[in-house]
């Protein structure tokens, strides 16, 4: 592990602690974004910036995921499930302080599973988000893993149980917006005319456009879908399996919703699931020799 940057981790988890989850994790797309057609003229070094100890989701998004949910439990937010505001208005150093904790924490997480080979059968870095997410909940947290149904404190509150993206829910819109968002992803990642860091370009879009949704815009979370699809497409798969794969994604970032997320007191990313799963499943499938259809 670069112990250089496990130290610069520490920052890259305040940082998101400041900014918030997810207006970090769309600096991370909007990063990841430009360093595709970097990558593209040989130049890798932003996409590399994008997923290191600076805006690795494993870092920024995590750190700030696990501040918000000690924010709560001091009681200085509402609630942990809060990934869409800056935490730097609360003026808290503490805050900072486990962001930093956190974000080195799934640094040295996602070097681990990398040195030990475990990174060849998933995306660690989603598997990192999850791990860390997980961890949070159960540090801070009142609710376990699966959360509670009923409330468990006087920081849960009922409308925290409802849903995670209530115009995304309905199982009709989950598999609509996975062929759609599948389709294009998976064409760019095939027809693109890129080679490294192709399968990033739809993850970076759908990342990107999550700043309408910190607005106030009700627009779909679609960053697991385009990835699965990408992912499908990098390993042999044609554009109509990638969106099946894409459908895939969406289907279990919304189960990863109602397992993980949707009763609990914190937030555990159910795209980051979604992620992880249908990256161990391609690989897996590949270790077998089963060839995805090239159509």
């Amino acid at each position: 592990m670069d112990w250089t940057a496990f130290v610069a981790a520490l920052g890259g988890g305040a940082f998101g602690a400041a900014l918030g989850a997810v207006p970090v994790f769309i600096l991370t797309g909007l990063v990841a974004l430009v360093g595709v057609l970097g990558a593209s003229q040989g130049n890798p070094a932003l996409l590399q910036t994008a997923f290191g100890p600076a805006l690795g989701p494993h870092v920024s998004f995590a750190g700030a995921v696990a501040a918000a949910a000690y924010a709560a439990s001091r009681k200085y937010i509402a609630t942990g499930r809060d990934i869409a505001s800056p935490l730097m208005p609360l003026v808290r150093i503490d805050v900072l302080l486990v962001g930093g904790i956190f974000g080195a924490a799934g640094y040295a997480l996602n070097a681990a599973l990398i040195a030990s080979g475990i990174a060849a059968w998933t995306d660690s870095v989603a598997a990192s988000v999850v791990v860390s997410n997980l961890v949070a909940r159960l540090v801070f947290g009142e609710a376990g893993p699966f959360g509670k149904l009923q409330s468990p404190g006087p920081r849960f509150r009922p409308t925290d149980s409802a849903s995670w993206l209530p115009w995304q829910q309905d199982w009709a819109h989950v598999i609509a917006i996975g062929a759609g968002v599948g389709l294009f992803a998976a064409y760019i990642t095939a027809h693109g005319g890129l080679d490294t860091g192709r399968e990033v370009l739809g993850f970076a879009i759908s990342t990107v456009s999550l700043v309408f949704l910190v607005t106030g815009s009700k627009i779909p979370v679609t960053h697991h879908i385009s990835m699965t699809a990408a992912l499908a497409v990098s390993h042999g798969a044609g554009v109509l399996t990638g969106a099946l794969v894409g459908v895939l994604g969406s289907v279990l970032g919304e189960v990863a919703s109602r397992v993980f997320l949707i009763h609990g007191d914190t937030h555990i990313d159910p795209p980051a699931v979604a992620i992880a799963l249908v990256a161990t499943l391609l690989l897996v499938a590949g270790s077998a020799g089963l060839v995805l259809p090239a159509f």
